[in-house]
């Protein structure tokens, strides 16, 4: 392939992942709960039993640009002496690699913390820190649903290890909460997206019917053209990233063909016609390449 038609491939490459990395924003998932409104109902939801918490109690210390060049779907926050760490994922495919990015979040959420308190981890003094507790909302299909996930169990046959990691799963929450409400909103999306395509009237339709059924209807009705922004900003980078791999598998392709026709040519038993049919190239592209390599 000539140099021309390389750069212009590679110009192409380079701009589809600016364009990617133009559209990164918050989730839904994180959008609802930067408010301290509904990020208070969601503690209540996993604490019923705390009823004195405020909004005032809330400290909101959810790392960006940290983990993931994708849609930011991590939150983490602070209740007096609890680190609240969540994690949503839609991921139809389960991974357990989750509860490692779990950690990365503990660590560099510590790591944070003792920065922001002043504390030294290098002097005597035992230094103070939250007690964390994780979460994963998981909104996919699975058949099995295990109550909580761990870092030895899944990685290390459950043998003892120098560290633990014990994530408590989520998947539809009590009917009714805040939780529950997110879930219902996350499937009623996927349904329109079936339905109408990635396009803005699955979007609008998503958002009709959750008013309808009184799923998240004061926050989308506050907030539905931001609403509406990220799902569309989600669907196109979805987009851009299977028309990119696609690419890729495209590229790969042709230059696996550009190699056998090279061979075939350097080994002098076929024509160029021939070589063009087998290769499964345009003839003008076997020429060229014959070219080449008579001056090389």
């Amino acid at each position: 392939m000539d140099k021309i038609n390389m750069d212009t491939i590679n110009s192409e490459r380079t701009e589809q992942k600016e364009v990617m990395k133009r559209t990164i924003k918050d989730s839904v998932f994180a959008d609802l709960f930067q408010d301290k409104k509904y990020l208070l109902q969601l503690y209540k939801a996993l604490h019923p039993e705390d009823t004195d918490v405020t909004e005032d109690d809330l400290n909101d210390i959810t790392i960006k640009n940290v983990l993931t060049d994708n849609i930011y779907n991590d939150l983490g926050f602070t209740v007096g002496d609890k680190l609240m760490i969540l994690v949503e994922t839609q991921s139809s495919v389960w991974t357990v690699n989750i509860i490692v990015r779990a950690l990365m979040y503990l660590v560099q959420t510590w790591h944070d913390y003792f920065e922001r308190t002043k504390q030294n981890l290098y002097k005597s003094k035992k230094v103070q820190m939250p007690m964390p507790e994780i979460y994963v909302i998981f909104t996919g299909e699975r058949k099995t649903k295990p109550s909580e996930i761990s870092l030895s169990q899944e990685f290390f046959g459950g043998k003892e290890c120098g560290i633990d990691v014990r994530v408590k799963m989520i998947y539809d929450g009590k009917e009714g909460d805040i939780i529950n409400q997110y879930v219902l909103f996350t499937k009623i999306c996927n349904e329109q997206m079936k339905e109408h395509g990635r396009t803005r009237k699955a979007v609008m339709e998503a958002i009709r019917i959750c008013k309808n059924r009184d799923v998240l209807r004061e926050y989308l009705s506050n907030r539905e053209s931001e609403v509406v922004s990220i799902m569309m900003v989600l669907y196109d980078e979805e987009e851009i990233m299977r028309s990119y791999v696609e690419s890729e598998r495209h590229e790969a392709k042709r230059d696996e063909k550009i190699e056998t026709a090279k061979r075939m040519l350097n080994d002098g038993a076929l024509s160029m016609d021939k070589v063009a049919e087998f290769s499964n190239l345009p003839i003008e592209v076997i020429e060229k390449l014959a070219g080449e390599l008579q001056l090389a």
